[in-house]
């Protein structure tokens, strides 16, 4: 692609304009550069801190319940084997965005996934981005909550902690590019480590856990763990098991939005290849000694399974940051998208006037608004992670990257040993996103269906939803 470069001539004392020949991601950097506000900003580090601080968040302390119910074996087997799945599917993402430098987020990426049908693909697509991260928000709106009623001892109504967070949620929301929110997800990210050691230091040192889901300690006798499955944990909670550990890997719908304001978007696989790592140790540490030392007493998160009060305030409290600022990034994608569709290519788009940043302030206000009637309707964390992992994380963490793998590879699907291998893998990555769908998606109902048969009792509720 050719790119208008401006060479100074030491001979004529005058700047000379020279066509030069650079790559599409460059050339796309070399437009922006007059605009007041510049996206393509971020180096393969910072886009590594930014996705690891989306990552470290409070579903990690769920894992320790996924692995009561599934054992040992199964337990680390399906989470291994779906960061392995993740990393895979990330990397053909990549390859598909490098091919077409002009996608810049998820909804581009499904009109070219989708040929026959790209409009269609592409506002089916958007639907769904937002209601992804509008659930996402409202998971954190709904933790934010249970966060202030744990640290209060419920001192309001739960639906005004739920506000307080909302509010809370629009103003870190304000800042128009990702590279604002890096150092949050720095802060975020450490916040919540300090969280997940002081659940795990905790459940070691204390003599028992409190309770767990079938019952107070000692009633399901002395802690215990599997090798095998636990039991019969049953088609319900073992799906939905798989779910929450599905939902922490799955993050690849923000990921065209992170390679298109990359500085070198070529520098994306040292990104992924590095958060993969850190992953996989974080999770199945967590999860290992979240299950050693609480067993079938294990609850999501596993803070609740403390038995001191002090222990379990102590390390919620940390767990607000991370609640708020990926709340925020979610929020960031989302509001960006409306905000494309609104505004388009126009001058508001990337300047400072009244109309641009009226715009972006009233669609950030929308988003948490919504996440906030979302955080009040539905009952459970796990209620939450499952339903999203079933309805958004089978198309964006499976099935659209085995097409996207189909059109990458075409002309050669069948050419030798090793591409026939290939294929035959992205079959079963496609299958296995049909089955979260269909499958998956009733069981995720069917556990909120359950919850609002039990202990909840209606929506909007005063009642406090402390640990």
């Amino acid at each position: 692609m050719l790119a208008d470069q401006a060479v100074y001539d030491p001979e004529s004392h005058k700047t000379q304009h020279d066509k030069v020949e650079v790559d599409a991601f460059t050339a796309l950097a070399i437009e922006e550069q007059d605009h007041d506000i510049k996206y393509r900003t971020l180096s393969w580090q910072k886009a590594t801190l930014l996705l690891f601080g989306e990552y470290v968040c409070l579903a990690i302390l769920a894992l320790a319940w996924s692995w009561s119910v599934l054992g040992w074996v199964c337990g680390f087997f399906i989470t291994f084997g779906l960061g392995i799945v993740t990393w895979y599917t990330s990397y053909i993402l990549w390859q598909f965005c490098m091919k077409h430098p002009e996608a810049h987020d998820i909804c581009d990426i499904a009109a070219i996934l989708f040929p026959s049908v790209p409009r269609i693909a592409f506002e089916l697509t958007g639907l769904m981005l937002l209601l992804n991260n509008i659930f996402l928000i409202g998971f954190h709106v709904f933790t934010g909550a249970k966060i202030f009623n744990t640290l209060s001892d419920s001192a309001i109504c739960t639906v005004g902690f739920q506000a307080v967070t909302a509010v809370i949620g629009v103003i870190v929301s304000l800042p128009r590019t990702l590279n604002h929110v890096s150092i949050m997800s720095v802060v975020s990210a450490v916040a919540m480590g300090i969280a997940i050691i002081l659940s795990m230091v905790y459940a070691g040192i204390e003599d028992h856990p409190l309770y767990g889901y079938g019952g107070n300690y000692p009633e399901l006798g002395e802690v215990k763990t599997s090798i095998g499955l636990p039991g019969a944990p049953g088609f319900v909670a073992g799906t939905n098991a798989v779910l929450n550990i599905t939902f922490l890997w799955i993050g690849q719908i923000l990921y065209p939005s992170f390679i298109a304001e990359m500085k070198r978007p070529q520098d994306f696989p040292k990104a992924l290849a590095s958060l993969t790592g850190l992953q996989l140790i974080l999770f199945s540490v967590t999860a290992a000694v979240g299950y050693y030392y609480n067993g079938q007493y294990a609850t999501a998160p596993i803070i609740g399974s403390l038995s001191e009060p002090w222990a379990k305030k102590s390390a919620f409290a940390f767990v607000l940051i991370p609640t708020v600022v990926i709340g925020t990034i979610y929020g960031n994608v989302a509001a960006k998208f409306i905000f494309k569709r609104i505004l388009g290519n126009s001058r508001h788009a990337h300047s400072h006037s009244i109309v641009g940043w009226g715009t972006w302030i009233a669609i950030d206000i929308f988003i948490w608004a919504v996440a906030f009637v979302l955080g009040n309707i539905i009952p459970s964390m796990g209620d939450f992670l499952g339903i999203m992992s079933a309805a958004f994380d089978s198309f964006f963490g499976f099935i659209f990257w085995a097409v996207a793998y189909y059109h990458l590879n075409k002309n050669r699907l069948w050419a030798n040993w090793k591409m026939t291998t290939m294929s035959i893998i992205n079959i079963i990555i496609f299958v296995l996103g049909l089955f979260m769908l269909g499958p998956g998606l009733y069981t995720s109902v069917d556990a909120i269906v359950t919850d609002y048969s039990g202990s909840v009792k209606k929506p909007f509720s005063c009642a406090s939803n402390a640990l």
